[in-house]
């Protein structure tokens, strides 16, 4: 079966590298550094490193905690991150010296082997359910142990797999342990043949989110300078999203016209055009990186900084994340819940499902659907200071109580490694 795959993906070449690495207007490409999709990466400064894959920034953002206690316990050991995406490596880079960055190898087998003789990893943490037959199989061929990290399976997934049952099977020999999000997934996993011994529910690792201190102290004095003004943020914007928020905006400040809008584009090459498309609307606007005191009539505070949303986040009295009202996905919707701030969602947020789901559940977050919908449950929130707190303490409780998934997994992973 893992024959036949292969071959299916070597005839797919030709598409998978034209989507992999077609230009992308306003996105840069992965440069020279195509060649490592294909397994030609830089060996470590050091042998034996403990390898961790996280597709993109989402997932980079999400493992970071985890990088960083990996370190702590294993501080002569080098960390290598892989990620597929540019934005994912991009991510990375703001790691610093914590990791060192190679893109992961496409599984076609070529490219997965020189990749594990260049690197020659301890073992592999793949962050949630990123399972490839090839990566597995050599994997498994070189002794190298494997943890799924954050491991997930829907119904629909399971049901699926349940097609190639004896394909999953084999696949999931090479895989040392499933460290699984909830019971449900534990339970498909045993479905589809993968032993209990195997298998760990730990939760995820998302919700053990560690804020800025500095920034949050930071943005709490600077709202108390803003006194009792009614602030929101739309954070992680996307292009087609910023028209919405400002003719949302405009709706707000009918019923609060002191209202503020701290404006987040999520990619910084979109700065100076949100910046200039705000001005076209005639809204008077000061940015972040500019310094100017936001004056009382002051309609947008435009974000032009990465790295710092607990910042904007602590200044605002609603967060609507980005990425929802264009077919995105969404983005991370417990930054403002860990900051007991009420979250508002566009319906494109699927990549970020389970989450908003359980937020929703406990009436701690609300989906609208369009500008209308999203000017409405803000201006409503912004003069509801009780329902505002309601909600965002019920964010706050959601958080908390699916905390401790890091320190879990840390020891699952140790006693991995510490077999070896």
């Amino acid at each position: 079966m893992r024959l036949l795959y292969t071959l299916l993906i070597y005839l797919a070449a030709p598409l998978i590298l034209f989507f992999l690495y077609r230009p992308k207007k306003g996105k840069p490409g992965f440069g020279s550094r195509w060649k490592e999709h294909l397994g030609l990466v830089a060996p470590t400064q050091a042998a034996n490193p403990l390898w961790v894959h996280a597709v993109s920034v989402g997932e980079t953002l999400a493992v970071t905690p985890l990088l960083k206690a990996l370190h702590q316990q294993y501080p002569d050991t080098p960390i290598v991150l892989t990620t597929t995406t540019r934005t994912g490596a991009d991510q990375a880079a703001r790691l610093g010296n914590l990791v060192e960055h190679r893109y992961a190898p496409l599984d076609y087998p070529f490219a997965v082997k020189q990749f594990l003789k260049r690197i020659q990893p301890r073992a592999l943490i793949i962050m949630e359910t990123e399972l490839w037959p090839n990566l597995l199989h050599h994997c498994g061929k070189r002794d190298i142990p494997v943890v799924i990290l954050n491991a997930r399976l829907s119904e629909r997934s399971c049901q699926r797999y349940q097609r190639i049952r004896h394909f999953f099977r084999s696949m999931s020999r090479n895989i040392r342990l499933f460290l699984c999000q909830h019971r449900d997934d534990s339970a498909r996993f045993r479905r589809l043949g993968v032993p209990a011994g195997h298998i760990a529910v730990t939760g995820s690792i998302k919700f053990d989110i560690r804020l800025d201190q500095a920034q949050i102290e930071q943005g709490a004095q600077a709202r108390k300078q803003l006194g009792s003004r009614p602030v929101w943020i739309a954070a992680s914007t996307h292009k087609g999203e910023d028209e919405q928020i400002l003719t949302a905006h405009r709706l707000i400040r009918q019923q609060c016209p002191q209202a503020l809008l701290i404006l987040v584009p999520r990619h910084p090459e979109r700065f100076t055009a949100v910046q200039t498309l705000c001005q076209a609307e005639g809204f008077s606007i000061v940015t972040r990186t500019g310094q100017q005191p936001i004056a009382d009539d002051t309609a947008i505070l435009l974000g032009d900084t990465m790295g710092e949303m607990a910042y904007y986040l602590q200044l605002a009295d609603v967060a609507f994340i980005g990425g929802s009202l264009v077919p995105v996905g969404g983005h991370n919707l417990l930054e403002p819940a860990a900051l007991a701030k009420p979250a508002l969602t566009g319906p494109h947020y699927f990549n970020f499902s389970d989450i908003t789901r359980q937020l929703t559940d406990s009436n701690a977050c609300q989906i609208i659907q369009n500008a209308q919908e999203l000017a409405q449950e803000v201006s409503r929130l912004l003069r509801d200071e009780a329902t505002r707190q309601r909600m965002g303490m019920a964010a706050f409780d959601v958080v908390a109580a699916n905390q401790g998934a890091l320190d879990k997994s840390l020891q699952a992973i140790v006693h991995v490694l510490d077999q070896r």
